[in-house]
């Protein structure tokens, strides 16, 4: 393991443990109880075991002890099994006896929502904090080390004692889930060191567990299960972890529907953040986001065979032709790029004297594939692929196709993933071998392209990380806001002023009262111009009926005037009114940018295109403040609007560099600013044809809701 740092705790003593207590242990092996011993006994656990029963003198044939105080030796951990009203006392016992980790099996705390179940968490609590023991739990399935079969748990994955040690280690918020995850993996080839179950998260944590695994040199991956959590920054932290050390976490989040959040929520006691939130985060840190377990155990083949492709890339080699349509398909279809094969290879291709139907991508060989290897040979190093997705053989000769293939792509750098053609139950001792020399094999072409797709979109985010590129540059220095905390929205004019401090172009304007403008001879700003109600506690002008737009003259300037100062009257008769806004009438592609402080996961921004596609369609994109150009032109990118930004119909292209440098600097400013800014929305914000700008036409700044002294300061990222 490597040097740690700062408060994480050293869990070594629970995950490698040489002497285990379990109390409450049970003679009956089926049990929860008893489960725990059972199957260390079974599975060949060398270390030493202390059942603690007062009722048995010994326990599955293993001599028991009265209590914890009562053992021979020293424990590294105890596996608490008792009725809940019993747990706390037990807990301090373990304290007196110098135990310095327990894994609470038992049920019945917070997570049943009940008063007798919040009032038994809360004698828990006290009882860890003046044991000083570390608590797994309680209400999970408990602590694994497959390595030296330590299992303090029950299940009945842990019978299975074809579970094999591997690279992966597992941390879950679901005890069941998290073991399927193990024997799921196990099964396709995945082996796990380590296993663990959070429970109610009490005291050790999931981020403790996760931070942990990620410094142990026999853990190349995690794969995580989480429902809920309300420690955003903390989930943002372990994936910037996961990037410095390079070692991918495998996420598998739910709850993200209604439905979904609300079972969590029963299932964990916990109230989950929305899953936006989640999303930008795994996209920002060192996580591989996945669907299912499928997906993670695709993906952690790939993991493991060490191959990491440097782009988007992907080469196709098949005998099939229908095979490699599909193939293509569905590689497109995730985002992966199909390029051309290039000339030169093309004609070392030729020169095989093989049959091809294609020589470009995909690569079609018509059922040849006793050369194909030949053909893989000759275009690995083509710089126009990054990794190669391979139709496999079938038949009598799988076998020799096989060790050809093993030999020739342990040449490459580039990963190769096959698409077996075999049906599952056919050739099985051929796939292992396949699977064992590190390569996956997919049954079907979908998810062998939706596995090259999720994998290469992280070895891309780590190359970047790796290179440096994701460091950020400011693009104007920290501006002073005096901002007052607890006091309501900021008006426009405030809010555009303070926007303007970053360097975000906003229309010019006069602030007259109403009878100034009812005495007007000449409009103090060019027509066409827009007329607004200016009140600080009216902040959606349009809800008070208090906006009119495109005014062309006097009269109707005074018009407008009487009109939205009616409309705010009517709309909020107690609102205090600055006056009248006229503004320049702007014009060009409508656009939202908003940033927002979220309490768990901290500021963010965020820009749609203006009108249906953000309001009823939801085409948003988030990324977490500050973000540099180059992310903020990905954001642009994942919106499925983002051709009209192109020019469509005839219309000009939009100044698409003038719209990206002001999702920077609103990400600046939110940053600065977090402390004291909640909101910040500028909408609408016209982007001009290229070369042209862009102006804020509205904008409105929430102040976070408090009051008291606040400093504005920034923080740097």
């Amino acid at each position: 393991m490597s040097e740690r740092t700062g408060n994480q705790p050293d869990l070594s003593r629970l995950l490698n443990p040489s002497a285990i207590a379990i109390v409450g242990a049970s003679t009956n092996p089926k049990s929860i109880s008893g489960q725990p011993l059972a199957h260390m006994l079974a599975c060949g656990f060398e270390g030493k075991l202390y059942p603690v029963n007062p009722k048995r003198e010994e326990v599955q044939g293993v001599k028991a002890y009265a209590d914890v105080l009562s053992l021979p030796g020293p424990c590294d951990a105890a596996v608490i099994a008792v009725g809940r009203e019993h747990v706390p006392d037990v807990l301090e016992q373990c304290g007196k006896a110098g135990i310095p980790y327990a894994v609470i099996l038992t049920a019945g705390f917070s997570e049943t929502h009940t008063e007798s179940g919040a009032e038994m968490q809360h004698r828990l609590n006290a009882a860890i904090a003046k044991s000083g023991v570390r608590v797994v739990g309680p209400n999970c399935v408990g602590v694994m080390n497959v390595i030296k079969r330590a299992y303090m748990a029950f299940g009945g994955a842990l019978s299975d004692k074809t579970l094999r040690p591997g690279p992966l280690a597992i941390v879950s918020q679901s005890g069941g889930f998290g073991q399927s995850m193990m024997t799921f993996a196990n099964a396709h080839g995945v082996g796990s060191n380590y296993v663990v179950s959070c429970g109610n998260e009490a005291d050790l944590s999931f981020f403790d567990f996760a931070h942990d695994f990620l410094e142990r040199d026999e853990v190349k991956m995690i794969a995580t299960y989480m429902e809920a959590t309300t420690e955003g920054m903390q989930l943002r932290e372990l994936g910037r972890h996961a990037l410095e050390v390079g070692k991918p976490i495998l996420m598998l989040k739910v709850g993200n529907s209604g439905a979904g959040r609300r079972a969590a929520n029963s299932h964990t006691g916990k109230l989950t953040a929305d899953y936006t939130l989640f999303r930008t985060t795994f996209r920002e840190g060192g996580f591989i986001e996945v669907s299912d377990l499928d997906e993670m155990a695709d993906v952690a083949r790939l993991v493991m065979g060490g191959k990491y492709p440097k782009g988007r890339n992907l080469g196709i080699l098949t005998g099939s032709g229908g095979w490699g349509v599909i193939m293509a398909d569905h590689s497109e279809k995730n985002g992966l790029n199909l390029p051309s094969t290039s000339s030169e290879h093309q004609a070392k291709l030729h020169a095989l004297n093989s049959t091809f139907s294609s020589v470009a991508n995909p690569i079609d060989m018509m059922a040849n594939y006793n050369d194909q290897y030949k053909a893989i040979e000759c275009v690995m190093d083509d710089p126009a692929f990054d990794m190669f997705l391979v139709r496999s053989a079938a038949g009598p000769d799988v076998g020799i196709w096989a060790d050809r293939f093993i030999e020739t792509a342990a040449k490459t750098d580039k990963p190769m993933i096959i698409n077996w053609s075999s049906i599952p139950t056919r050739d099985v001792d051929v796939r292992e071998k396949l699977e064992r020399a590190g390569y996956l094999c997919a049954n079907y072409a979908g998810r062998a392209a939706r596995a090259a797709a999720i994998f290469a979109d992280f070895a891309i985010k780590q190359d970047r990380f790796r290179k440096g590129e994701l460091q950020l540059s400011r693009p104007i220095e920290r501006q002073s806001l005096d901002i007052k905390t607890g006091s309501g929205a900021c008006s426009e004019q405030v809010s555009k002023a303070y926007v303007g401090r970053y360097g975000i172009p906003v229309t010019s304007e006069a602030m007259l009262s109403l009878q100034a403008v009812l005495t007007l001879d000449k409009s103090p700003v060019p027509f066409p111009v827009a007329v607004k109600l200016a009140s600080p506690d009216i902040p959606h002008k349009t809800e008070a009926d208090a906006v009119r737009l495109n005014i062309n003259s006097i009269a109707d300037l005074k018009r407008a005037a009487r009109e939205v100062y009616d409309g705010g009257r009517r709309y909020a008769p107690a609102a205090r009114i600055d006056g009248i806004s006229i503004q320049e009438m702007a014009g060009g592609m409508e656009v939202i940018i908003g940033a927002v402080n979220d309490s768990q996961f901290g500021p963010y921004v965020m820009v749609g295109l203006g009108g249906v596609l953000t309001e009823v369609l939801g085409d948003v994109a988030h990324r977490f403040a500050p973000v540099g150009p180059e992310t903020a032109r990905e954001m642009l990118n994942e919106l499925r609007g983002r051709d009209i930004l192109k020019g469509v119909r005839g219309a000009p292209p939009a100044d698409i560099d003038a719209l990206v440098d002001v999702i920077v600097r609103v990400s600046w400013l939110i940053n600065d600013h977090a402390n004291v800014i909640s909101e910040i929305d500028i909408n609408p914000l016209f982007v001009r044809p290229a070369g042209k700008g862009v102006v804020a036409a509205d904008a409105l700044i929430v102040p976070v809701n408090k009051t008291g002294p606040v400093e504005s300061s920034g923080s740097e990222p």
